[in-house]
């Protein structure tokens, strides 16, 4: 397995791999793997011939209050992990590489209308850095597949309405989450949780699940079905940020009619902030 720290170290190894006709699958992450970034690779081996995952914790999604400075950094066992899923090479860049001109100077890339609600409001300004970055690193590693998960649900929904804006050539194929035996979505941001805390987490997906059977049960009240989900998620001891039933294609608020619907929240337990979702098909 290939570690490119430098522009000139990636380019040179895809220009191999290209002269060879070799096709190239992205996994974006930012490090501190667990088994859910394992299986996005996994499922980039069987698209492409030749599978980059970039370990880069970008600054531009992160605002002034989270924990940039306290996000896991644990590039050595990330990378003794990526050799079992075999991936290729890690691009794991320098923030100059990424950011040229500087963070300040930087070129932005905005998703409007999609990006206003849920996580986009609750953290104004993330999916503006996490679209800049997802296209900056389209641009340097030109890959034909990029793999993201589905637990960051709204997250897969922007890069692919960008990359569709765009006419960028890239297929954007969105992974299953996957869970702990509880049914914790896994998440680098679950380490946060104490040991009460972690007892506590599963309740999440949980209730999500119970409205996912619901909806399917033929119930439509979306509102109340909300809000009932959200009392429960309170007196679990969760803070809510929200708890919403929406449109799986697009976010956007649902009626009678519609055959697939997205259950997502969001909602802090002690220092984590966990996020999850259901999608049903009706």
């Amino acid at each position: 397995m290939i570690i490119a720290k430098t522009r000139e170290e990636l380019l040179e190894q895809l220009a191999d791999w290209r002269q060879h006709g070799d096709r190239i699958a992205l996994v974006p992450t930012m490090g501190n793997l667990h088994s859910g970034h394992m299986s996005l690779v996994k499922l980039a081996r069987e698209h492409a011939e030749r599978v980059v995952v970039s370990i880069f914790v970008n600054p531009t999604q992160f605002s002034e209050d989270e924990d940039f400075e306290e996000y896991p950094r644990t590039f050595e066992r990330d990378t003794r992990r990526l050799k079992k899923p075999a991936a290729d090479l890690i691009f794991a860049p320098e923030v100059e590489t990424i950011y040229p001109f500087g963070l300040t100077n930087a070129t932005t890339v905005s998703v409007p209308r999609i990006t206003e609600n849920f996580c986009g409001a609750s953290r104004p300004g993330h999916f503006d850095g996490v679209t800049s970055v997802v296209v900056r690193l389209f641009a340097l590693v030109q890959p034909d597949v990029a793999v993201f998960g589905q637990k960051d649900y709204q997250q897969q929904l922007v890069i692919r309405h960008m990359s569709q804006d765009l006419n960028l050539p890239i297929s954007i194929i969105t992974a299953q989450t996957v869970r702990e035996a509880d049914g914790l979505a896994m998440s680098s941001r679950n380490l946060y949780l104490n040991d009460e805390e972690r007892k506590i987490a599963p309740a999440l997906y949980k209730v999500l699940s119970e409205i996912g059977t619901k909806l399917q049960d033929g119930r439509r009240d979306f509102e109340a079905l909300e809000a009932e989900s959200a009392a429960k998620l309170t007196a679990a001891g969760f803070v809510v940020d929200y708890f919403a039933i929406r449109r799986a294609m697009n976010l956007e608020m649902p009626d009678r009619d519609c055959d697939e619907l997205v259950v997502l929240a969001a909602a802090q337990l002690g220092h984590a902030r966990l996020i999850d979702n259901v999608v049903i098909t009706i």
